[in-house]
């Protein structure tokens, strides 16, 4: 089995994962979400200097905990799109530099395949067809899955404003919560009632795709109608409830509308601890069987990008071109992006 070397580098985390026959042998990480965290948001340059002084560090962590070297790695595979264009700009230059170095195939992955392929680490290999529902800071979207190395990503919904961390981000500012948003809005959410307010949920019955800014607009006209009265721990649990609705709502009905059985539900909204009890509580009901991979798995890794790679190699995918270019608005069609 081939053993691959991943790297991940589209927003603020370093990822570096080493993959072999859907087994993940080593990983590292680093953030630099700390240095954002005062602007309220990713600057694309701080996270690109953060990246390169980060990645050699990172890729020798992985070969440590994966006990392997150089020498037994057989594929590249690294995060060409979408994301920051000077974050992707500097993972593609490694990656590139260690395939020439090593003289290995290189793959320019898409960072949405990554999260999808991070569940197969955990669960193992996909069902023939599944859907999946990809919920994270810059997008949220239902695809109709086959093989993901081989088959082209179908969409069934995407989101025509906000996605769904997105909101959470911007709804943590106004509550005055710490940036990310998703986990300082969940440990709000903890002591709070989600029947509070009756926030509204856009697009239920709408077909597949999602709304999340008419909910965001509802929180802000709540918070400045209730001045010093406001209850963040209620507002917090009241609109994390209404995203968890939908998200799950819709994801349950593409799965029965496509006539599949298996829901994989991944990215850095997947960690959210709401959302994953609801979504078990309708597959459930529904009878779907329900794959979410570990928070760990969940937000921006390595790991995923090498079990792309992993996939591409065993299905005899051609390596992408040495003039691999970062392509930060890269859409989804398949799990290899475009040179």
């Amino acid at each position: 089995m081939a053993v691959v070397l991943g790297i991940e580098t589209s927003c603020d985390e370093t990822g570096v994962g080493i993959v072999s026959g859907g087994r993940l042998l080593g990983a590292a990480l680093s953030s630099s979400m700390e240095e954002h965290a005062r602007f309220g948001g990713v600057v694309p340059e701080i996270a690109a200097r953060a990246h390169l002084e980060s990645l050699v560090p990172c890729v020798r962590a992985a070969f440590e905990r994966a006990g392997v070297g150089p020498s037994e790695i057989d594929a590249v595979a690294v995060t060409s799109g979408p994301g920051l264009a000077t974050a992707l700009q500097t993972g593609i230059a490694a990656a590139k530099a260690y395939a020439l170095a090593w003289d290995l195939p290189l793959y320019g992955v898409h960072h949405l395949a990554g999260h999808v392929a991070a569940d197969t680490l955990e669960h193992g290999p996909l069902p023939p067809r599944s859907v999946a529902l990809i919920v994270s800071g810059g997008h949220t979207s239902l695809l109709l899955l086959g093989d993901l190395a081989r088959d082209p990503v179908v969409h069934l919904g995407d989101t025509r404003d906000d996605a769904a961390g997105e909101a959470f981000d911007k709804v943590a500012r106004l509550l005055g919560l710490a940036y990310p948003g998703g986990p300082a809005v969940a440990e709000a959410a903890h002591d709070g009632d989600p029947g509070a307010v009756a926030f509204p949920r856009a697009m239920l019955g709408d077909g597949h795709d999602f709304s999340f800014s008419g909910l965001k607009s509802a929180v802000a006209r709540h918070v400045a109608r209730a001045g010093d009265s406001l209850a963040v721990p209620d507002v917090a649990a009241s609109f994390q409830e209404a995203v968890a609705d939908v998200l799950t709502r819709k994801a349950v009905e593409a799965c029965l509308g496509a006539g599949v059985d298996t829901l994989v539900i991944v990215g850095g909204v997947a960690a959210n601890r709401r959302l994953r009890e609801l979504a078990a509580e309708r597959c459930r009901a529904a009878g779907l069987t329900l794959r979410i991979p570990p928070p760990g798995l969940c937000t921006d890794n390595g790991a995923m990008i090498a079990a792309v790679g992993d996939l591409l190699v065993a299905a005899g995918a051609p390596p992408s071109s040495r003039h691999l270019a970062a392509d930060p608005s890269a859409p989804l069609s398949r799990a290899r992006t475009r040179d």
